[in-house]
């Protein structure tokens, strides 16, 4: 005999509205940048969480996951072009492995909901009764806290991948924004979830009023305008948040060119087409004479100690030049192992020799191989797929008394790790090579990454890609300038080295984290149910 448990398992209606509000929070990101759809997306996953039938933790689990898996594989469906497109993967196995992806990134929003509906206990709540203030704050304060730990997970379990964290599609000119120099991605991912909750009982409420008595109705307007007030007061502080100058900029405006050589990924590799990659970024380095000239991520497709001595040369007299530093990405080897570096050249030391990073965060597959998969990458034909990570303390670049802090590709995902070359370096630049995910989100969604990681730390954050996004981001994540995607070509322009330190850069994701373990402890109430399930 089925089980009460059993019976009240969610419907058809609920998994496909968890779906749906899933796929409906990807447009709050880049490009589309619908900020407001978060609270949307999230609201919704809080109600169908908060209804009376789910009770069992596993009903929790369901809803949850499938949200996830509807929001992931909307918003990361980039990663089958990566593996069929120009990783030479069979179409079909990419799209299977696409789906794990995605089922695998589902389970943090199920985690979140199997323990939302664990430790909030059975709720009784039919949708006409109105929870006293305590309890619709003791409840999306913790549904808050559960969304924003379970999102930190998996930025940090299995190497991380905090892409599509809520709180990136908070940049300008979402209010929340003004929250990222002191709470940074996850304290706005809190935020998000906490408001869209609110949010949502609000309008639950609003559309039961139109069906209540008279007095009823004047208690429930009296009991929702707390909530109201809280969500207007969130966003004003936010706004005004925004005003204040958390860094300072000094010295004079610098010249900088970001170069966009818009090379095919499919060609690139080709031993043939190495000429052709050196010839164009010569000649647009040549063209755009700058103090700052910052090529992207590989882009010599060559190790470093095969490229012709008379090149280097080149690039290293364009540097000088302009008294000034010229940067290039490009793959290394010390004789046994090789890394992703970026390699600058010109008038940084007093004797105006080479200096080098080396990437730290590779990226599980496309840099290295993690145990047991090497069957993976014999079905992908991904090339530099064995890298070894550099040290995290390396030096900041220097280009006389200006320390640039590079990063490469996929680290500006990890706000913490940027932050741990401040308040020493004065400018964050970024190379990368999104090309091998072709004309999807991807390229505009690490664009939106990149500006939360300027208004984190009060930089700068310059930004040169092969094939886009190419674009100098303000230190208040402003997009200052931007070179069209697929086109090739120098993104020129001016901008000031900073100082000083945001809370973030100080605090970094802990204080966020230790609030929600501190909500989840005072405000959980583990479920207390005699029914046999």
């Amino acid at each position: 005999m089925a089980t009460e448990a059993a019976k009240r398992a969610p419907s058809r209606q609920s998994l496909a509205a968890a779906f749906l509000l899933g796929l409906a929070g990807v447009p709050a990101f880049a490009p589309l940048e619908l900020f407001p759809l978060v609270f949307v997306a999230l609201g919704g996953l809080y109600l169908l969480l908060d209804r009376a039938e789910m009770y069992h933790w596993r009903h929790g689990a369901l809803i949850g996951g499938v949200f996830g898996f509807g929001f992931f594989l909307g918003g990361v469906s980039w990663v089958y072009v990566s593996l069929s497109v120009f990783g030479g993967m069979a179409m079909p196995l990419a799209a299977l492995a696409t789906v794990l992806f995605c089922a695998y990134l589902a389970l943090y929003p199920a985690l979140a909901g199997a323990l939302f509906v664990l430790l909030t206990g059975r709720g009784n709540f039919s949708g006409a009764d109105v929870r006293t203030g305590w309890q619709t704050l003791r409840r999306t304060l913790l549904f808050a806290a559960l969304w924003t730990l379970t999102e930190w997970l998996r930025g940090r379990l299995f190497t991380g991948f905090s892409w599509l964290a809520i709180g990136y599609s908070q940049t300008p000119p979402s209010p929340l924004s003004g929250f990222a120099p002191i709470v940074g991605v996850y304290g706005l991912s809190w935020l998000s979830a906490w408001l869209g909750a609110l949010l949502a009982v609000v309008c639950g409420r609003v559309v039961f009023q139109g069906t209540a008595t008279g007095a009823n109705r004047l208690q429930i307007f009296r009991q929702s305008l707390p909530i109201m007030l809280t969500l207007a007061l969130t966003l004003l502080c936010g706004s005004l948040l925004r005003l204040i100058e958390w860094t300072q900029p000094i010295g004079q405006p610098i010249r900088v060119a970001l170069l966009q050589g818009n090379i095919p990924q499919e060609m690139k590799w080709r031993p043939e087409r190495l000429h052709d990659s050196l010839r164009i970024y010569h000649q647009l380095a040549h063209a755009h004479p700058a103090q700052l000239t910052v090529l992207p991520e590989t882009a010599i497709p060559s190790l470093l100690e095969q490229v012709p001595a008379d090149y280097l040369d080149a690039l290293h007299r364009l540097a000088q030049r302009e008294h000034g530093m010229l940067i290039f990405g490009i793959p290394t080897h010390d004789g046994s192992n090789y890394a992703n570096s970026a390699i600058a050249l010109g008038n940084g030391h007093d004797n105006g020799g080479l200096q080098r990073y080396d990437k730290v965060h590779l990226v599980p597959f496309g840099e290295f191989v993690p145990p047991g998969f090497h069957w993976f990458m014999d079905l992908a034909e991904i090339p530099m797929s064995d890298f070894i990570a550099g040290n995290p303390q390396q030096s900041p670049l220097r280009l006389g008394a200006l320390k640039i802090a590079p990063n490469i590709c996929y680290e500006d995902a990890f706000g913490e790790e940027i932050a741990r070359a401040l308040p020493e370096a004065h400018l964050l630049v970024n190379l990368s090579n999104v090309a091998w995910f072709g004309d999807s989100l991807a390229p505009a969604q690490h664009l939106q990454i990149a500006r939360l990681r300027a208004l984190e730390t009060g930089r700068v954050m310059l930004r040169a890609t092969n094939t886009g996004m190419t674009a100098i981001v303000s230190a208040n994540g402003d997009i200052a300038a931007a070179l069209p995607p697929f086109t090739r070509g120098a993104l020129t322009g001016e901008v000031r080295a900073h100082t000083g330190a945001t809370p973030y850069v100080h605090g970094g994701n802990l204080p966020v984290i230790a609030l929600c373990l501190l909500i989840i402890g005072i405000v959980a109430r583990p479920r207390r149910n005699n029914r046999k399930t």
